[in-house]
């Protein structure tokens, strides 16, 4: 037992590492940059929009909570770290800490999953970039190797179309991904947002997602949005979904910082 609890702490340091590193760089930025943020949390899609050339933008959600079945895990952090670069591009790098709840937790409690790196562009700059009409945008990467959790590296490629209205926005997503284990899987979601003029909106999820190994996720989060100023803005989302025979409920509250 005193092997196993030390092989569990070695493993939480370093990811507590991990995201010490992400959290001090965006605490060394702050003094550089303060550039406009947009909020994605609480959503697994995304928007078509990318931070500015040298702009950095944390989205955070130190805290969390997840039951899946029987299965109880605290989420935090939940960090997603965007760096602009050149040609309206911007650096991703993604992750989650999960910590199993209950006594009986077989193996580490604590594991790092949903890793990855990617490359997002926009191909046409529209609403999202202060333009006319729909932004069009791409996100593909690497999945990364997680601690205490699924094996190997994938990769992913999502489209992404965003369009605004004076009554709301909407966000459109479609992915393909070669998963860990090696299977096709198949992502098809939508992001609706109140008037982005409110200072509190509402904002609703929907997802489904299948892959060619039999697992198949359908999801729906509902939250709000809180832009307490304009590179500061609170998010509170609440999601239930079914995979498989396994019904999920999770509980999600962060901040998206930009610098």
């Amino acid at each position: 037992m005193h092997v196993i609890a030390r092989n569990d702490d070695h493993e939480m340091k370093k990811a507590a590492g991990f995201w010490g590193v992400v959290i001090c760089s965006s605490l060394l930025c702050v003094a550089i940059w303060t550039p406009a943020a947009f909020a994605y949390r609480p959503f697994d899609s995304t928007d078509a929009s990318v931070a500015g050339p040298g702009e950095f933008e944390l989205e955070l959600g130190p805290v969390g909570y997840r039951r899946e079945g029987r299965a109880k895990s605290l989420v935090a952090p939940a960090a997603v770290a965007n760096f602009g670069i050149s040609d309206d591009r911007e650096i991703v790098l993604e992750g989650k800490v999960f910590t199993a709840q209950g006594d009986a937790v077989e193996g580490p409690r604590t594991s790092l999953v949903d890793t990855a790196l990617s490359l997002k562009q926009i191909h046409r700059r529209g609403v999202m970039q202060d333009s006319t009409g729909p932004s069009i945008a791409s996100e593909c990467g690497m999945l990364l190797p997680t601690i205490h959790g699924e094996s190997g590296v994938g990769a992913s490629c999502a489209g992404i179309v965003s369009q605004r209205w004076s009554a709301g926005t909407v966000h459109l997503n479609g992915a393909l991904s070669l998963t860990r284990q090696h299977n096709w899987d198949r992502f098809l979601g939508i992001i609706v947002e109140g008037p982005y003029e409110w200072r509190v909106r509402p904002v609703l999820e929907i997802f489904t997602e299948r892959d060619n190994g039999g697992s198949r996720t359908n999801s729906a989060l509902v939250g709000l949005i809180w832009r307490s100023r304009e590179n500061l803005s609170f998010d509170v989302g609440v999601r239930a979904a079914r995979s498989n025979d396994q019904n999920i409920a999770e509980i999600r509250a962060g901040f998206t910082w930009g610098f």
